[in-house]
């Protein structure tokens, strides 16, 4: 993959991550749920690897909050999902590891990060009971359909994996 398309690609991500935030969320207990970006982690995973997924994560995660359309509960969720959706796809090269790694990132690990997290940062007293069933509806939901777009994109070549 060329350099260009490479950033082309990631650049794609990133604005549809961005601008789905204003549109697609829905409450998911003390959180909201982003489906979009945890879909864009899977699809970001499997098409251009863990790396350049988590850089996406990150910068759909800082765009977010400076326009004001998310919480810094983006970057623990996003990023931890991105680098797991990758890594599982990268060691197990079926598309199906993918979600697995998205929701064991997302759902549990950027839960568990995001507790300490919003203590110091967003002065919330909140558990990780609390953030674990929120994390985890949006990253099933977000991760399945991901799969499914990038089972599809794949198979039509429209995009073609960096790691193949």
């Amino acid at each position: 993959m060329s350099r260009t398309r490479l950033l082309t690609t990631m650049a794609v991500f990133v604005a549809l991550g961005t601008l789905s935030a204003q549109v697609i969320w829905f409450p998911a207990g003390i959180a909201k749920a982003y489906p979009v970006q945890h879909a864009i982690n899977v699809m970001a995973a499997i098409t251009l690897g863990p790396i350049h997924a988590v850089t996406i994560a990150f910068t759909i995660g800082l765009l977010r909050n400076l326009l004001g359309l998310g919480t810094l509960l983006a970057f623990p969720g996003g990023m931890a999902g991105a680098l797991l959706a990758g890594f599982f796809y990268k060691w197990i090269r079926r598309k199906g590891a993918a979600p697995v790694g998205e929701v064991i990132g997302s759902g549990l690990i950027g839960a568990l990060f995001a507790v300490p997290f919003a203590q110091v940062l967003m002065g919330s007293a909140a558990g990780a009971f609390a953030f674990v069933p929120s994390f985890l509806i949006s990253s099933v939901s977000g991760s399945l359909f991901g799969w499914f777009v990038a089972s599809r994109v794949l198979k039509s070549r429209l995009i073609p994996q960096l790691l193949h």
